[in-house]
């Protein structure tokens, strides 16, 4: 039926194409008229343009000439006329869809239409890239056509230095990758003042590689994390443990774990459980008769767990290598190395003593955000790719945006080959080499797809026995990226690459003519037209010879990364070809195709270096791809579901930190605060409607000193006065107020104000951390609770929620009692400021000073006297932290009440934690 109605009326992207045709027209009118203007004509028609959105004119109304000024510079700057699809494509990117352009469309080029459009509008555009690489050139390449109508472009990069990144967002055009666009987001709501931060309103972004980047990255979240507890020797000790254990061969069989390779994790057995507790009591871990459960224990599981799955799930060259002395993660999607990633829970610990490399520090999270919660903070979002239209489901559910199929300018004339499915992986490599070497004899360039390090390294030494010159490129030779990528048209080049999503170079048959031209020694028209016939003759070579051939070694687990692949050739109307060549011990067919494949085969009966093409396994094949496609979009959308929750906590806290940070004076909300906390003391006390008998008034007199560091006579207001619970209140918080206007009378006032947004932002930055962390330790936990059939996502609702109540709570009384400790010291005894702090990096550690404020509990001992973060000298006076009834001259030693509490033992907070990695820091 769909199909016939399609038929009938055409499918919504048809429709939706008829329609945009419409406006292409309109923008084509404009052209012999621009055409006619002097390049200071056409760069003042930006301010032209300005004027008319200020009268009235609305952005769509003004979208046509828009687009038409942008070509015709692209004409006079790139020499680059923007075909009529392009222009298809930037006004589905300005109406915040997501355009499919196949790879060689020119998809940099159509982003240049709405991001000036949409730059006219005072609005600062993001356009978000995979890597640096790409963020530098297309903002250099593209900037071109912006400088000449007066559009500033920035560029965000990691390690760049704050004043740099400030400038660079007050720009126009911001170009960035993901990663960076996310972490300055995390540090803006990190930062101490106003003046710290960089982004500005989040009103209009639009994403190249769009699915590589809300789709593949969206499964881990961003994390700024800071240094944890030290347990370096631990994961070195337990390293030399994980061997020794026996993995399962098959089911319930002997073995000390399981491995799940489609989850990616490992499950101890029974006898693995006996085993582990015997090696770690030998290696002085644990005492004779302990559980390796106790709860004393409980780490240990967490460590043996991290260092089996370094051994058994994590290959080197696969999913990491070692650069420099360090664990470097190898992004599956492009092959690139991640500097600065890690892995959490323990696992990049695990992964370098296994690699025997310094092992950090574990990490705690002090930010965290999704890609997915992330960019749904823009206003607008748009994305670009050459294959989104297989996840088009997920786009509109995730992120409410619509995938639209953008047409070639020349029709598609690459042969993709059916897939050729041998017995072994020796035999396909074999057919591979023997592929290779017959079309390199005929003069066809082919590009080499595999999806490792190791498979690209081991193809590579086949090539070489078999005399085949080739170029490899994977994580290990990035560097020479372009030039490997320029070269690889040529006749008779042969490429080995790990995966091509987000390389951003297009593959010219032939070889890249520009690139040829920018490195020539010699820039004489002479030898220009040479090099340019020189090209000419192997462009016509190669088209002779049936243009690029892509060859991939495995099937990947989704169907975009193949398509990225095969996208390669064929660009711009080219001849092309493409063809995967297989085995049944691929890991895709082995763990995901179903049993039927390997059945069907044999029943076939193959030989000896013998392939199989049929539909029915290429339909097996798709089967199993779309079942890993579908496991991996729950994993995401169930990260998003968790996520979620902790996001609405996210906008209360960053929206109540930027009413801290913009507010010059925080008076109102403190009032509220104090008002609030003398309620709650009082009510732990003098519980509601009580009678007086229970009134525990000696509690309260305590309770009120801790608190406020204020003594009041409470008893003896109750003896000379028939007081009730209000009439308490009311006489405890006129004795706070007028306390805390005392405390301060002759002292400048703005250093007063400063210091107490200071306290404000240093404590709910520390609760918030503390809460992340507490968050995570439930999240690990709550699927346990269906087994008590309950819903283990409402229960983490739940129980998230009163932790953050918790959190608010315990937020208001640590400010309290902090700033009823701020005194005041004059003159020559006020010790020197620090210099003011720079804008915290990645890895910050910036809350830890101020965290020992807090002594051995939530309290500030009384011997520390450290600065609130932020606090300013202003005219001789000077605000830190200290009781209000000690003078400098008389610090109080600190005394402790009732007994030590040892490291090991669970924190008296009621965290579930030990008490030296909770408040015991």
């Amino acid at each position: 039926m769909a199909n016939i109605i399609n038929r009938l009326i055409g499918s919504r992207n048809a429709r939706l194409l008829k329609e945009l045709r419409k406006i292409v027209v309109q923008i084509n009118k404009f052209e012999p008229v621009l055409e006619q203007l002097s390049d200071s004509e056409l760069a003042a028609k930006t301010p032209e343009l300005r004027e008319k959105l200020a009268s009235g004119v609305t952005v769509e109304e003004m979208l046509p000439e828009a687009f038409a000024v942008v070509r015709e510079v692209s004409k006079r700057t790139l020499n680059m006329r923007h075909f009529d699809v392009q222009l298809i494509g930037g006004i589905v990117l300005h109406r915040g869809k997501i355009a499919e352009m196949r790879t060689g469309e020119g998809k940099t080029l159509a982003a240049t239409l709405p991001v000036y459009l949409n730059a006219l509008a005072g609005h600062s555009v993001h356009i978000v890239t995979v890597n640096d690489y790409l963020a530098r050139r297309d903002a250099k390449w593209m900037g071109a056509i912006y400088e000449f109508l007066g559009i500033s472009v920035g560029v965000v990069v990691p390690n760049q230095k704050f004043e740099e990144k400030q400038q660079a967002y007050s720009c126009d055009v911001v170009y960035g990758t993901n990663n960076e666009f996310g972490f300055d987001y995390l540090r803006d709501n990190m930062a101490i003042s106003g003046q710290q931060q960089v982004q500005q309103k989040l009103t209009y972004a639009i994403v190249d590689e769009v699915d590589s980047i809300l789709i593949d990255e969206a499964r881990t979240p961003l994390i700024i994390s800071g240094a944890a507890e030290d347990s370096t020797q631990l994961y070195e000790v337990i390293d030399k443990i994980a061997p020794k254990l026996v993995r399962q061969q098959e089911e319930d069989g002997p073995g000390d774990f399981s491995v799940d390779e489609k989850t990616r994790q490992i499950y101890l057995t029974d006898e693995g459980h006996e085993t582990a507790e015997k090696m770690l009591v030998q290696s002085g871990l644990m005492q004779p008769g302990d559980s390796l459960y106790d709860y004393s224990n409980l780490g240990l599981v967490h460590h043996v767990h991290a260092a089996l799955r370094a051994h058994n799930l994590f290959r080197r060259d696969v999913d990491y290598l070692v650069n420099q002395g360090e664990v470097v993660i190898v992004d599956e999607f492009t092959g690139r190395m991640m500097a600065g990633r890690r892995w959490s829970d323990g696992l990049h610990q695990a992964v370098e003593a296994k690699e025997r490399v310094k092992v950090q520090h574990e990490n705690q999270t002090l930010a965290s955000i999704t890609f997915q919660n992330y960019f749904r903070l823009y206003d607008r979002l748009a994305g670009m790719t050459g294959t989104a239209d297989t996840e088009a489901e997920e786009f509109q559910q995730i992120y409410d945006l619509e995938v639209s199929v953008i047409p070639t300018h020349m029709d598609m004339v690459r042969e993709d080959l059916p897939d050729l499915v041998y017995r072994t992986v020796g035999e396909k490599f074999k057919a591979i080499v023997s592929d290779i070497k017959e079309r390199s004899a005929n003069g066809q360039p082919i590009l080499v797809g595999t999806p490792s390090i190791e498979s690209s390294e081991y193809l590579a030494g086949l090539l070489r026995k078999a005399g085949i010159s080739h170029e490899v490129l994977n994580a290990k030779h990035h560097e020479s990226e372009a030039k490997i990528i320029a070269q690889a048209g040529r006749p008779k080049a042969v490429t080995i690459a790990t995966n091509m999503a987000g390389r951003g170079t297009d593959i010219v048959l032939g070889g890249n003519l520009e690139m040829e031209l920018q490195d020539a020694k010699d820039t004489s028209q002479t030898a220009v037209d040479r090099i340019s016939s020189d090209w000419q003759v192997r462009h016509d070579a190669v088209v002779e010879a049936g243009g690029l051939h892509v060859l991939s070694t495995e099937r990947h687990e989704s169907r975009r990364v193949d398509n990225q692949l095969r996208g390669r050739s064929g660009r711009q109307g080219d001849p092309g070809s493409s063809q995967f060549f297989l085995s049944l011990q691929d890991n895709l067919l082995r763990i995901f195709a179903s049993d039927k494949v390997a059945g069907m085969i044999e029943k076939i009966g193959l030989e000896e270096d013998e392939a199989i093409e049929h539909p029915w396994v290429t339909k097996a094949i798709e089967n199993a791809q779309k079942k890993v496609e579908g496991r991996n979009f729950d994993i995401r959308k169930q990260l998003l579901e968790y996520d979620d929750v902790a996001n609405e906590q996210r906008k209360v806290v960053y929206d109540q930190r930027d009413v801290f940070m913009k507010q010059e004076d925080v008076q109102e909300t403190l009032a509220m605060m104090r008002k609030q906390c003398v309620n709650d003391v009082v009510a732990s006390s003098i519980p509601p409607s009580s009678h007086e008998e229970q009134w525990d008034v000696d509690q309260l007199v305590k309770d009120i000193d801790n608190e406020f560091m204020l003594k009041l006579p409470i008893g003896e207001w109750l003896e000379k006065e028939n007081l009730d619970q209000s009439q308490v209140v009311q006489r405890i918080e006129e004795a706070v107020n007028a306390d805390n206007v005392k405390k301060f009378e002759g002292t400048d006032e703005g250093a007063i104000r400063a210091a107490e947004k200071s306290v404000m932002l240093m404590v709910l930055d520390m609760h918030w951390k503390e809460h992340l962390a507490n968050m995570d330790h439930l999240r690990q936990g709550i699927h346990l609770r269906g087994y008590a059939q309950k819903n283990p996502k409402q229960e983490y609702k739940r129980e998230a929620f009163e932790m953050f109540t918790l959190m608010l709570d315990n937020v208001r009384h640590s400010a309290m009692r902090l700033l009823s400790r701020l005194q005041v010291r004059q003159g020559e005894n006020a010790p020197r400021q620090p210099a003011s702090r720079h804008r915290p990096q990645r890895k910050l550690n910036y809350l830890r000073p101020e965290m020992e404020m807090f002594g051995n509990g939530n309290e500030p001992s009384a011997g520390q006297l450290a600065s609130p973060a932020g606090t300013q000298q202003q005219q001789g006076g000077q605000l830190q932290s200290g009781p209000s009834h000690a003078t400098a001259e008389t610090v109080q030693p600190f005394v402790r009440e009732g007994r030590k509490i040892g490291r090991n033992e669970p924190c008296p907070c009621g965290s579930g934690k030990k008490y030296k990695i909770c408040h015991g820091r």
